[in-house]
């Protein structure tokens, strides 16, 4: 895989991620999840599972509307 498929997945991937926390921050853990998974397959990108998991925890430590969204460190396109 290239740099520029693989940054390209990262920005795909930190885009769901960024709407997901705008609107889910509050959510049941159930939905986040389900949330980041739709968005992610839409988006046609993946997180291995421990980068899937560090995002969802920091998701979920998000108290309130001026945290920031966690940042996608790697992801991969779907193949």
């Amino acid at each position: 895989m290239t740099d520029e498929v693989q940054q390209a997945a990262i920005e795909a991937a930190q885009r769901v991620v960024e709407e997901v926390s705008s609107w889910e921050y509050s959510a049941e853990d159930g939905t986040i999840a389900r949330q980041l998974d739709d968005g992610l397959q839409k988006a046609g990108v993946r997180l291995d599972d421990d980068e899937r998991e560090r995002i969802l925890a920091e998701i979920d430590g998000m108290k309130d509307e001026q945290s920031s969204a966690p940042h996608v460190r790697s992801a991969t396109p779907v193949e």
